[in-house]
This record gives C-alpha cells, sequence and structure tokens, in this order.
C-alpha cells in the first residue's frame, strides 16, 4: 500500500520508506516481452491461448512490473551464437588483465628482493606466469563442448 508523506508529497511504503515510482515501459520493452512469449510458445511453455492472453496483456501493459510479470515463469531469451562468442572473449580478455595484473605484482615482489639482496636473481615469476599463461591459451584452442547432443 502507498501513502503520502505527511505534507512532503512523496510517496511512502507501508514501512514509512520512500517509495519507488513505477517506470513506464518503451515499446522496444514490450516486444522484447513479446519475443520471450513468442519463444516460449514455440518451445511448448505456453498455450495458445494463455500466449494470446499475455501477448495482449504485453501490449497494453504501461510499466515494467506489470511487463515483468507476464514472463517472470519463463526463462530468458537463449544468447545467439555471436553473442555467446563476444561474451566468452570478453571474459578471457578479462583473464588476461588479471595475468597482467599479477605479472606487475609478481615482478614488483621479484624485484623488491633483487633490490634488497643487491643483485639480480633467478626470475621466479616466470614460472607461475608461464602456467597460467598457458592455461588461458588452451582455454583458448581447445575444442569446447556446445552443450548439444553428445554423440557415441
Amino acid at each position: 500500500m502507498c501513502l503520502h508523506g505527511a505534507g512532503r508529497g512523496t510517496a511512502v511504503d507501508d514501512r514509512g520508506e520512500p517509495a519507488m515510482p513505477a517506470v513506464r515501459v518503451s515499446d522496444r520493452e514490450r516486444d522484447a516481452a513479446l519475443q520471450v512469449l513468442a519463444a516460449a510458445l514455440a518451445e511448448g511453455r505456453l498455450d495458445t491461448s494463455e500466449h494470446e492472453v499475455r501477448s495482449r496483456s504485453a501490449l497494453r501493459a504501461r510499466t515494467a512490473d506489470e511487463l515483468a510479470a507476464l514472463t517472470a515463469d519463463l526463462p530468458g531469451p537463449t544468447p545467439t551464437r555471436s553473442e555467446q562468442e563476444r561474451k566468452d572473449l570478453r571474459e578471457w580478455l578479462a583473464e588476461w588483465r588479471y595475468w597482467l595484473g599479477g605479472a606487475v605484482i609478481m615482478s614488483g615482489v621479484w624485484g623488491v628482493r633483487c633490490a634488497r639482496e643487491g643483485e639480480l636473481t633467478y626470475y621466479w615469476p616466470v614460472t607461475p606466469l608461464g602456467v597460467w599463461a598457458a592455461v588461458l591459451i588452451a582455454i583458448a584452442v581447445w575444442p569446447r563442448d556446445d552443450g548439444g547432443p553428445e554423440k557415441g
């Protein structure tokens, strides 16, 4: 239940905290919801009459809450192959940034140790960095299971 604050003109909920205003949806958001409903119909998750009712409601929806309620019990759309490949590439590049951060830290530790001893010693970070890089390269070139049916 939403009540107006005393003299402030702001809506508050039952706990006296400011209520979130309803966010109006755009045509693009309605279209996205209709695509989710169409995919659910094609997958057999909805029958035709329920799809029709939900589609009409999606077209009439004014707020994000109304739209979200229509697809809340349905899984989100699966990403396309190109979307999944872009996501995988971003994650792989992020791993290389972590590798670089590790290289900077380990090289710093090695450099401080060399400075304290007054001589250059074996560059020990090469071992963990080499193993880490080999794993990252193996991830990039190793064939992966796309989740399709197994053959055997």
